[in-house]
């Protein structure tokens, strides 16, 4: 169990169920039933995930602005458990990557718990990315080798921009020189992410002490390391999971996948996420249909990636203008229907979209979707 869970909650009955269904999804987790211990934990250990029973009390504030300040844990995933009447913005706005409301169901607490811990697993990274503008020679079996763009690198993985599509499940084989080194780095990984602009997130596997070596000095000598200001970090313990961002950011093909927008115009309808790093997202490929609100005339698309923020939406000729755009994705079960607003788009690519909701019930619907694809297998097939 590499991923570790903090549950502080003082029902017994509820953090049974938290502890039951998390050793089944595979986390290792911790229960105390006392915030005052959960804040010592907190300083002393490092956790993946953190679930607080959430009472909107002195002590449950404090709680939220120790972990946002933590240096172990301010990046962590913030999992709220509320009551059921509550109104579940502001805990969003305190930094909730998911609400669950009590009396907790096994049901709903699995699917969510679920798709919290596909989207840790898929998309943490323990090290900061640096950019990096640098050449490297890629093969993967079955195909020629091939030159790709490094954008960015840390010891533990690296993003590329690539002509060619490299297989979503495959060992990748690469070299690639750093800038000032003369000795090339020679490493294998997998592929961990892709969105629709050919950049690909790659995973390291089996990297030589020779190699990591000199990945590791370039690291140290390349990576700038920002001092937070009393303001930031007042600011943190009040925003989402990223203490140096409140939304998440679009897939473009004319732009990095990892940019950061800017703060929602109307933050009581747009989704806030929590994202610890600007993008909690899975690639898919799901069929859709997309209409201008307003409009009954339905535009064929694929949805190329989704977090629960937002999608990027693949289709020759996107809406033009900010516009307001519903869309709908049909699966074997369900009919989900997503309104959200454009925000970028690229003639001949697609556009990228920002959810809104209108209700707790809508945002729990794309938790739904992101579970499934959590789980595992894509949608493709499961769609009519």
């Amino acid at each position: 169990m590499d991923l570790r869970a903090l549950v502080v909650c003082p029902d017994q009955d509820s953090a049974n169920l938290l502890m039951l269904i998390l050793s089944e999804l595979g986390m290792a987790a911790e229960h105390t039933p006392s915030i005052s211990h959960g804040v010592e934990l907190l300083d002393s250990q490092h956790f993946d995930a953190v679930v607080l029973d959430y009472r909107a009390d002195q002590s449950s504030e404090e709680f939220l602005a120790h972990l946002r300040q933590s240096t172990k844990n301010r990046a962590s995933m913030l999992i709220a458990v509320v009551d059921s009447e509550f109104n579940a913005r502001p805990v969003f706005g305190l930094g909730a990557n998911f609400v669950l409301y009590r009396p907790l169901s096994s049901e709903r607490t699995r699917i969510s718990l679920r798709a919290a811990r596909g989207l840790m697993r898929r998309e943490r990274r323990r090290t900061p990315r640096t950019p990096v503008r640098s050449t490297a020679n890629v093969a993967y079996p079955g195909a020629p080798e091939l030159n790709a763009l490094l954008t960015d690198i840390s010891d533990g993985g690296t993003s590329l921009q690539s002509a060619n599509r490299i297989p979503p499940a495959c060992k990748v084989y690469f070299e690639f020189a750093l800038p000032g080194q003369q000795q090339l780095v020679r490493l294998s990984g997998e592929v961990a992410w892709q969105d629709a602009s050919g950049r690909t997130g790659i995973r390291f596997l089996d990297v030589p002490q020779s190699s990591r070596r000199l990945m590791q000095t370039w690291l140290q000598q390349n990576t700038v390391h920002p001092a937070a200001g009393p303001a930031e970090r007042t600011s943190a313990a009040r925003s989402s999971a990223d203490p140096s961002s409140t939304t998440q950011s679009l897939a473009a093909p004319s732009q990095s996948s990892r940019e950061l927008e800017p703060e929602p115009k109307d933050p009581t309808l747009i989704s806030n996420a929590g994202n610890r790093r600007g993008e909690l997202r899975f690639a898919c490929k799901l069929g859709a249909e997309v209409y201008s609100l307003g409009t009954t005339v339905p535009n064929r698309c694929t949805l190329s990636d989704i977090s629960e923020g937002g999608c990027y939406v693949e289709m020759p000729s996107p809406l033009t203008g900010q516009s307001g755009v519903e869309i709908i994705v049909r699966t074997a079960d369900t009919k989900l229907r997503i309104r959200g607003q454009v925000l970028t788009t690229h003639p001949g690519f697609g556009m990228g979209v920002r959810f809104t909701f209108r209700d707790s019930h809508e945002r729990e619907e794309i938790l739904r979707l992101l579970a499934v694809l959590a789980a595992g297998p894509s949608l493709d097939e499961q769609l009519l």
